[in-house]
């Protein structure tokens, strides 16, 4: 997304590179974390992680949120930014709120270091967005696309006076960020010349072709683009870099005008959204070094004649500046995934450590969106009654003779900690994904309420009972965990007895108000249920279970062996209808 400026630069040097002047040769002051070793040999200073590693690796949201909002308070010079990951692969950012928007991770190409590097660079842009611009339009509108561009040169430029090492960044940034572009050829009238103005004028060349009357109107756009630009870095310098925003406003709609005109496009047209060439999966696309090197170069050739391209790209490839940045980001993900619990050797539980896998599978967006609008109301506190008496009259039930026919408005609690256990035994095999479906969707409803939650599985693998935390109580809910369900696999049978021994270290640490358990089966061992599940009763944890059967009849008969094991509470599911589960654990919640 660059050119870059050298304010020293002769004028003759401008024919050198026709879409701006030559990268300054200073080497990167500070990029805010660079490494603490940098006095030790290289060898020890800068230890990569090899393809294997980074194949295995997995940075937490959380991890990832508490860096960026270091990262983005620095670079925006402003101590109240927030930092959002959209999971719908939006990039915004609200001046008013100071408020930067992002994709995840999964969002980018490569392989995680390279995911990072990008996502940072991003971070940098908006952040630096957040410092110096007064004004983002919507980019539906033509104008609004244009202004934008100019003013993404602009603010870039901006930073750059400040925070020079984050040059290598933006160039790699650049290289794997190209994927992402369409393909000129693929796109027809303004949209084509608006991508081909975004993509000349940012980078220095094009995806693709231009013909004609086309490619004229794009590169005298471009040029007029980098000179007005040009010109108001020197004045910027010359006001001891400080600058009038509504001036600058003024200044920047007149410039976006005259583009406009060049290129030869209606303003007030509507500028569709332009297809980005996203990865078909949540993984991505791991890149060769060659290829990675092969964009580096192309673009390291563009944009300078002052630093020897060999030495530049390999430095730029690798990100030693950021290196060991990223070694702590990792540490402390590890770190992190075990929060809650000391060490889960002694309680006999697993935690799923494939966090490659892509969970996709189990995210019912629909279903989520009916669970949350249906707590809508006990997210606000109150709830509509019918009752005696009211503050208003419902008609229907006055006609049909009801005995409540008044509305009150009565005050509701949520203020209960719940634990959860999934019966993950072969029974449930062939109903795997509905049944996580509806667990993630339970999982997204609780996080949506602010309710502490933990959720345990257990399946049998060799004759061996394996307990598994999917998610710990102290920590909010994210994509992690669901990852960690889609890895337990339906196996066994259902020893109860002691899938509640194993967890009983850790609920008695978290106390929970409720504990359900979900089950498609009679448990093996029967009295060792019965005795447990009183034990945990006599500590004041109120005991549900929910039986899940093949159908209706089978789900009544489950939950009536189920009332003769101590249960306080009984409940009964068909498997055909798994995605009521939500609405059954959450019924349980509330206190009026």
């Amino acid at each position: 997304m660059s050119i870059f400026w050298d304010k020293k630069a002769k004028e003759e040097e401008k024919e050198e590179s026709k879409f701006g002047s030559p990268l300054s040769n200073t080497q990167s002051d500070n990029t805010i974390t660079r490494s603490k070793s940098e006095k030790k040999t290289k060898s020890e200073s800068f230890l990569r992680f090899d393809d294997m590693d980074l194949e295995n690796i997995h940075i937490r949201n959380d991890v990832l949120l508490e860096i960026a909002t270091f990262l983005s308070r620095r670079w925006s010079d402003s101590s109240e930014s927030s930092i959002h990951i959209s999971r719908e692969g939006r990039t915004s950012t609200n001046l008013e709120k100071k408020r930067i928007t992002l994709p995840g991770l999964d969002y980018f190409y490569g392989n995680i270091f390279q995911k990072y590097r990008q996502w940072r660079t991003l971070l940098w842009y908006e952040s630096i967005r957040l410092r110096y611009s007064f004004k983002i339009f919507d980019t539906d509108v033509v104008f609004g696309f244009i202004f934008n561009i100019l003013e993404t040169k602009r603010v870039e430029i901006l930073g750059l006076e400040e925070w020079k090492g984050m040059i290598k960044e933006i160039i790699f940034y650049e290289g794997l960020s190209w994927h992402n572009k369409p393909l000129l050829n693929s796109l027809h009238g303004r949209n084509k010349v608006l991508e081909a103005f975004s993509q000349f004028f940012l980078t220095g060349y094009i995806k693709g072709e231009l013909f004609g009357g086309e490619n004229e109107r794009v590169v005298r756009a471009s040029e007029y683009a980098h000179e007005i630009i040009k010109e108001y870095v020197k004045k910027f310098n010359l006001r001891n870099k400080t600058h009038d925003p509504t001036e600058d406003q003024k200044w920047l709609e007149k410039e976006t005008r005259q583009i406009i005109k060049i290129l030869q496009v209606d303003s007030l047209m509507s500028a569709p959204p332009i297809p980005m060439l996203m990865p078909k999966s949540k993984v991505g696309l791991s890149m060769k070094q060659e290829e990675v090197l092969s964009q580096i170069e192309k673009l390291v050739k563009i944009k300078t004649k002052e630093i020897e391209i060999e030495k530049l790209k390999k430095e730029i490839v690798q990100g030693d500046d950021i290196n060991e940045e990223f070694r702590i980001i990792v540490k402390e993900s590890q770190k992190n995934d075990n929060k809650g619990f000391e060490s889960t050797e002694n309680l006999s539980i697993a935690i799923p450590d494939n966090t490659g896998i892509n969970e996709n599978a189990i995210y019912d967006f629909n279903l989520i969106n009916k669970i949350k609008t249906a707590l809508k109301e006990w997210k606000s506190g109150w709830r509509e009654r019918y009752d005696f008496t009211g503050e208003e009259i419902e008609v229907e039930n006055y006609i049909e003779r009801q005995p409540k026919v008044f509305i009150r408005d009565k005050k509701i609690a949520i203020n209960v900690k719940i634990a959860i256990l999934l019966d993950l035994s072969s029974s449930i095999e062939d109903h795997e994904i509905e049944y996580k479906k509806a667990t993630v969707a339970l999982c997204e409803g609780l996080d949506y309420l602010g309710i502490k939650f933990s959720i345990y599985a257990f399946n049998t693998e060799s004759r061996s009972v394996k307990c598994w935390i999917i998610k710990p109580p102290t920590i909010r809910w994210g994509t992690l965990y669901a990852r960690r369900l889609m890895q337990v696999r339906p196996l066994g049978g259902t020893p109860l007895g002691e899938v509640y021994k194993i967890l009983n270290p850790s609920i008695s640490a978290f106390k929970p108000d409720i504990f359900v358990t979900l089950t498609d089966g009679e448990p093996s061992d029967m009295d060792a249920v019965r005795s447990i599940v009183l034990s945990y009763k006599r500590s004041g944890i109120q005991m549900i279970a929910i039986g899940l059967g093949a159908d209706l009849g089978d789900a009544i008969g489950i939950g009536h062996n189920l009332k003769y094991l101590n249960y306080q509470r009984t409940l009964t599911l068909s498997k055909k209808r798994l995605q009521d589960l939500p609405k059954k654990v959450l019924g349980l919640l509330t206190v009026d």
